[in-house]
């Protein structure tokens, strides 16, 4: 067996000893973990398609005939706005909700919003229409980044933790290739007619999104959640059918698992407990989480929302060629966290974040400089921004992890909610209406402008992490931030060992992670 239980307490509930956390992460790579990735992580390629496809297709949306009154900066400006505040509010709202009810309740419901919201989207015949559902396709992709976060570090061991958590969220660019491709075809008039073609892209979203929910219903639980909330049989019972898939891939059996944790269950954790544990305990995380979410929320701003007024006002390349040129930096972008994941597992976080973050800053003041003198075509201002965007990807990747693995379990999922909304707020909301201001210009210093704002809180967010950046690389989820449940006193003596049947008495609430494990 592997956890004790004692009589719950009336306001704790049971106290149990346990090694599933150890047990997980203790695991090789195998087949099912690939099941996970796939039935998780593909999310992120639809909320590439979306953002892409809807940037891409503007100019035709505004045009006569494209069966919506609608100018080409509302979609650009208050349609791309209102996703983002979308998105900011989904993140709040759902991912309070992902603490308390599970990681699965809510990665099946948020998808299933956001197939229903893009659906609608597809068949928008006023503005008004096409700006709600655009807000409530974001608000369902909000959801998702706390459900989905917070399962994948939960169910991959340790040793991968940093490098699927990278490749997982860098995916969003495979889904902005094929956007960008697909934008193409959905701008070809001898293909498509004009009020055909961009409600096809949408309706091609949510066929997408129905068969990775067919997928995702075969993703169980989180376990650490599930052993929480007081269910820990279920919890047993899901990590035991693991251990035998991989024991029967590998035909060997597996090592035994170091370490245990005591826990007293608890249903439910405040919204106070939660605040006082991410603004006061783990107050120098919090800088770090926030200070990481906006300098990449607004390099992202600076480049992307100005990308095809750059390229037809200052190149002249045709609006419906503009999709080739992101094709060519989005795979940029997923070639970041692909190749250099792994180093975040080996080489370690801080080394790695920080780095990223004044990489991709440094590189981006060398392009604006660049862009001024007028040094650069078309093709060589894409391949500057494509070295930008391959340690920036790399890096905006890692604010996820990092703000998903260094606070305490009953607070992962708002942990992420908060930061990426916060972050997102201030770069995703305010991002687009600065910066297609700047570069819709025509003005070389507007952009240039643009392009130096970005750099330099890309550039501050890696100063930040080379100060704060937490080492947890390969290290259990529990030994970086304990558990608000874990009890008192007795925790090192079963990371020292003891058996699974070891009791103590009842009543010890909750702690504070010891401060060895702070930044």
């Amino acid at each position: 067996m592997s956890a004790a239980a004692e009589a719950p307490s009336p306001e704790t509930g049971r106290t149990i000893t346990t090694n599933i956390p150890a047990r997980l992460d203790r695991l090789p790579w195998s087949r099912w973990h690939w099941t996970i990735v796939i039935g998780l992580g593909t999310v992120w390629i639809l909320d590439g398609l979306e953002v892409t496809v809807v940037g891409n297709i503007a100019s035709r949306l505004s045009e006569p005939g494209s069966g919506l009154s609608i100018s080409s900066g509302q979609v650009t400006g208050v349609a791309a706005a209102l996703y983002v505040a979308g998105a900011c509010l989904g993140a709040l709202f759902w991912g309070r909700l992902t603490d308390r009810f599970g990681r699965k309740n809510l990665f099946m419901i948020t998808l299933a919003v956001y197939l229903a919201a893009t659906a609608l989207t597809a068949v928008s015949w006023e503005a008004w229409w096409f700006f709600l559902f655009r807000f409530l396709t974001g608000f369902g992709i909000g959801g998702e980044y706390a459900a989905i976060n917070s399962a994948i570090d939960e169910l991959i061991p340790a040793n991968y933790r940093g490098r699927v958590d990278l490749v997982i969220n860098g995916s969003f660019w495979l889904g902005a290739v094929g956007g960008s491709l697909l934008s193409i075809v959905a701008l070809n008039t001898d293909l498509l007619a004009a009020n055909v073609g961009w409600r096809l892209t949408f309706a091609l979203g949510t066929v997408l999104a129905l068969v990775i929910l067919l997928v995702r219903r075969h993703v169980p639980e989180s376990p650490r959640w599930l052993l929480i909330h007081g269910r820990d049989q279920e919890a047993e019972e899901i990590v035991s059918d693991i251990e035998r898939r991989v024991e029967e891939q590998r035909g060997e059996r597996l090592p035994e698992p170091e370490g245990e944790l005591e826990i007293q269950q608890r249903k439910n954790v405040t919204f106070l407990e939660i605040a006082r544990t991410v603004f006061g305990q783990y107050r120098k995380r919090a800088v770090l989480g926030f200070s990481l979410f906006i300098g990449q929320a607004f390099l992202y701003n600076a480049i992307t929302f100005g990308f095809g007024a750059i390229l037809t006002k200052f190149y002249d390349v045709p609006a419906d060629r503009t999709g080739y040129y992101f094709a060519v930096i989005a795979v940029g972008n997923f070639c970041g966290p692909l190749l250099l994941g792994k180093l975040f597992d080996t080489v370690g976080r801080r080394v790695m974040i920080s780095s990223t973050y004044l990489l991709s800053g440094l590189l981006l003041f060398g392009t604006a400089w660049l862009f001024d003198r007028g040094s650069l075509s078309a093709t060589t201002l894409t391949a500057c921004w494509c070295a930008v965007l391959f340690f920036a990807s790399a890096g905006a990747s890692s604010a996820y992890l990092t703000v998903s693995e260094i606070f305490p379990m009953e607070t992962r999922a708002m942990s992420i909610a908060f930061f990426y909304a916060l972050g997102t707020a201030a770069g995703g909301i305010s991002g687009p209406l600065l910066f297609a201001d700047l570069t819709g210009t025509g003005r070389v210093g507007d952009t240039v402008l643009a392009f130096s704002i970005g750099a330099a809180l890309m550039c501050a967010a890696g100063l930040v992490a080379v100060f704060l950046a937490v080492k947890a690389e390969r290290r259990s989820l529990e030994d970086v931030a304990r558990p608000l449940t874990a009890v008192a006193g007795r925790a090192k003596a079963a990371a020292k060992g003891a058996r699974p049947g070891s009791r103590g008495s009842q009543g010890h609430g909750p702690t504070a992670p010891p401060a060895a494990s702070r930044p």
